[in-house]
């Protein structure tokens, strides 16, 4: 998980310092620390829980968040501060369990009335704390092969930064109105991929 968590930090990073300004700082405060406590949680049981039934469950709720967001339905269902803990802890446990942080994150997201900027701030953001919360634990039982595997890390490493500055021109050029139906769709087709990737394994 190392190999793949260090490249997703620091492009993570680069982005949440380009997009600073359009944090939403109440739901970076609430959904961020609680992802981040689950997330180190998450990823402490990542090899004592690792199986089937956990992809398959994962791959099912990033399904049902595409669909709903595609629907509309994730508009009629709106988290509250207090909500927001409990969306940041459970989204951060089972990304960490996983060893996928990002789908469920942004379909947890989904169901804060945020604009498309802040939403793509706001979800960078709330990436970069359970990164840091997470990389350590990887990084301690992996370090062996990251050695190893340091070529492919310098690589992904470079491509995610050029990723993340290409996507920034993209991203303006979506329409407000169709940016959550666009990561619906985004999250469906992940959710998919995910059963699919276990269904040939």
């Amino acid at each position: 998980m190392a190999i793949v968590a260090i490249p997703h930090f620091a492009a993570g990073a680069v982005r949440a310092f380009r997009l600073r300004e359009e944090i939403d700082r109440d739901v970076l405060l609430r959904f961020g620390v609680a992802s981040g406590v689950g997330g180190i949680v998450g990823a402490l049981l990542h090899e004592r829980l690792r199986s089937a039934a956990l992809g398959i469950v994962f791959g099912c709720m990033l399904v049902f968040a595409g669909v709903s967001g595609i629907t509309g339905l994730s508009r009629r269902m709106r988290f509250g501060h207090r909500t927001a803990w409990l969306a940041g802890a459970l989204s951060g446990a089972f990304g960490g369990l996983v060893g996928n942080q990002g789908g469920i994150r942004s379909a947890a997201l989904l169901g804060f009335d945020i604009r498309r900027e802040a939403f793509v701030a706001t979800t960078t953001a709330v990436g970069v704390v359970v990164d840091l919360v997470r990389l350590p634990v990887y990084l301690a039982g992996e370090s062996g092969t990251l050695v190893q595997a340091w070529a492919i890390v310098l690589g992904a490493t470079i491509g995610t930064l050029t990723g993340t500055l290409a996507g920034e021109r993209v991203l303006r050029r979506i329409p407000e109105r169709a940016s959550r139906v666009v990561v619906s769709i985004l999250i469906f087709a992940l959710g998919i991929a995910v059963l699919a990737g276990i269904g040939r394994s």
